[in-house]
């Protein structure tokens, strides 16, 4: 595609209607990755859609290549691949290039690894931190130990029984902010080179594949010499860890509501465990963080909120928290 041609195109579409989906959708490039389009997703990406081209012809306008960087982020269970791919759809149809990436082919290690990572940080920081505060034992090594075996020595109801137990909580939790959606965790820089080839015009471009696997890792040369849209679905989307993202949308949901999608999707009986609460609390709080950048906010019930109304939204989520906990 020349270089004017997608804002030129975008312009032309003043009034435009959602095409007919009629074929399959292609989706992202992750591994093994499986989508299921929904009525919810079409009608959440038919109201995006024609933000984004209320904003694209100026970003496309400010690269000499006419491309543009869009991010699609959120907590599990928002629908991040289905709106990705979506977006992407109807970009073709318009006749604009469009290419899908998933950032959850960039982390550091194997996905099959990733819980044994997290946990393995979360005990050896707890530790660590009892230490510091002078109140490790054997004797108290030991009942965490047992909590282990059980998989309960992330569940904060221990604390009224072993009041030590909140530096051992404490000392997991901090661990876990300094790894989840980090550095540590990601190849963030493997992202932001991406992206910089991309804007610079380059034809094609190497990415990684990566399945959950260690036999699942290998890399593919992609031509882009037709695409002006990158986009990239992934949770972490919206970091400050990478550049060059010119319109992050934030499809948001709150704990609630990410943990209810859990529930009904229960892939390994773990959805309510308190080291994956504790997860989930980590990560809704560096997407909250970060919610401020987005030029897009979606609640989980497709409305088109501000910056504002978001922080009202999760103010009363957190509020609703407080008060079931109370009443347990």
């Amino acid at each position: 595609m020349k270089e004017n041609n997608c804002y030129q195109i975008i312009e032309k579409e003043i009034n435009w209607q959602p095409p007919l989906i009629s074929e399959e959708i292609k989706q992202g490039d992750m591994p093994g990755d499986k989508i299921s389009i929904g009525r919810d997703h079409i009608e959440k990406a038919n109201r995006i859609f024609p933000e984004l081209l209320k904003q694209l012809s100026k970003m496309a306008e400010k690269n000499p290549q006419g491309r543009v960087v869009i991010t699609v982020c959120g907590g599990s269970g928002v629908g991040k691949s289905e709106i990705a791919s979506l977006l992407s759809y109807y970009f073709m149809k318009m006749g604009i290039g469009s290419y899908t990436l998933s950032g959850d082919n960039y982390p550091r290690r194997f996905p099959v690894y990733n819980d044994a990572e997290r946990l393995h940080i979360f005990r050896e920081s707890a530790l660590q931190e009892m230490i510091n505060d002078g109140v490790y034992t054997e004797e108290r090594f030991h009942i965490i130990q047992e909590l282990q075996k059980k998989g309960e020595d992330a569940d904060d109801k221990y604390v009224i029984r072993y009041p030590w137990f909140n530096s051992y909580l404490a000392g997991g939790v901090k661990g876990l902010k300094g790894y989840l959606g980090t550095p540590h965790e990601i190849n963030f820089d493997a992202l932001t080179n991406i992206v910089s080839a991309f804007k610079k015009g380059e034809n094609e471009i190497w990415l990684k594949r990566m399945g959950r696997e260690e036999s699942e890792l290998w890399f593919e040369k992609v031509d882009f010499s037709e695409v002006n849209i990158l986009i990239i679905e992934w949770t972490h989307g919206n970091s400050d860890y990478y550049k060059g993202v010119d319109i992050p949308v934030l499809l948001n949901s709150t704990p609630q509501e990410t943990l209810a999608h859990r529930r009904a999707r229960n892939r390994d009986g773990k959805t309510d465990s308190s080291f994956t609460m504790k997860v989930l609390e980590l990560e809704q709080n560096m997407l909250r963080e970060q919610a401020s950048k987005a030029k897009i906010i979606v609640t989980k019930q497709g409305e088109l909120i501000d910056y504002k109304s978001y922080q009202a939204l999760m103010g009363a989520a957190e509020e609703q928290i407080r008060v079931d906990e109370t009443n347990k």
